[in-house]
């Protein structure tokens, strides 16, 4: 049975895009216990191999299961747009004891045995105890696994925000959520977003809105169910996956960086979705400034349009800027 999340007259009026280094924290973890999910992220894999070791993630994996409940409040809907890691956190070691016992109890119980356990045992015991050591555990794992990776990360997130933005604006709210993902279903006529998904889930969003969260982790799947008082979330798969672990010499041909030079080559062909200049030199591993004198030239040359987004100006590849930066070109 699908996820419903039911719209009323006001909630269309307050979609908004958000951004969570916890719940990209968490979603790694999940990762590394699911051998399914790693293909994606092999070269990502390798490089945290070493820090992974020096981890006990049991605990956090065992209230990770396949199917059903896991504990809302370990990565609850982000603050706001763009939170911080350690704002998320701080939410997270303020859990009520009583709250998270309830989300233990629920979380334990989808895995036979679990509750059984000596770790499980001792959540139970003491979910206090649970809070501050999970806490613990999810702060180291975000200092090994993705705080080196998240200026890279973070861009690859904010040009889907960005481009997603976009859709919203210029097609609608159907249009948008007919687009972000093949199992998302858009019920006109109820007013209902249907997320295919194993479970049951049927939330009305009685004026909270919906918070879209891309992820780089939850790839392939689409998660949502997050119950009262959480603001009801969607996260799904971000655009570009598929090229966020190659590096800047394996996206760019070699006859155009000799044509245009090596760096300007790579600015070009890392836009593979709408960016900033911020987010395409962390991206790039590049001074803004440097960046910022590239895109100028590209864009003067007909290569990249550029058109303002809120507060930054996003740069996206003409149709002579992809033609010229595809393999085939050389």
């Amino acid at each position: 049975m699908p996820y419903h999340l039911r719209f009323g007259e006001a909630d269309p009026l307050r979609i908004r895009f958000a951004i969570s280094p916890l719940w990209e924290t968490h979603s790694a973890v999940r990762v590394l216990a699911r051998p399914g999910k790693q293909s994606y992220h092999l070269p990502w894999m390798r490089r945290i191999a070493g820090a992974a070791k020096g981890l006990d993630l049991g605990p956090l994996q065992l209230l990770m299961p396949l199917r059903g409940h896991s504990p809302d409040f370990l990565y609850p809907p982000p603050l706001g747009p763009a939170a911080t890691f350690d704002e998320e956190i701080a939410a997270v070691r303020e859990t009520d004891p009583a709250v998270a016992l309830v989300d233990f109890e629920r979380a334990l119980a989808e895995t036979q045995g679990a509750a059984g356990t000596e770790e499980g045992r001792r959540l139970l015991a003491d979910p206090a105890d649970g809070v501050r050591r999970l806490t613990v555990l999810l702060e180291a794992a975000w200092e090994a696994l993705i705080a080196p990776e998240w200026p890279r990360l973070r861009a690859l997130l904010e040009a889907d925000v960005a481009y997603h933005s976009r859709r919203l604006a210029e097609g609608g709210l159907e249009r948008l959520l007919s687009e972000l993902h093949p199992a998302f279903a858009w019920a006109a006529e109820t007013a209902t977003l249907q997320v295919a998904y194993a479970g049951e889930h049927d939330r009305p969003l009685d004026g909270q809105g919906l918070v879209l969260m891309p992820s780089v982790f939850t790839w392939p799947d689409v998660v949502s169910g997050f119950d009262p008082p959480w603001q009801p979330t969607v996260a799904y798969p971000a655009r570009g996956i598929g090229g966020l672990w190659a590096e800047p010499r394996d996206r760019t041909p070699e006859a155009l960086g000799r044509l245009l030079g090596p760096v300007r080559a790579d600015v070009l062909c890392a836009l593979t979705e709408p960016m900033g200049t911020t987010a395409l030199a962390h991206l790039l591993g590049r001074a803004a400034s440097t960046v910022s004198s590239h895109l100028a030239v590209l864009r003067d040359a007909g290569l990249l349009a550029s058109r303002r987004y809120g507060h930054q100006v996003l740069y996206e590849r003409t149709p002579l800027g992809i033609a010229v930066s595809q393999p085939g070109s050389e």
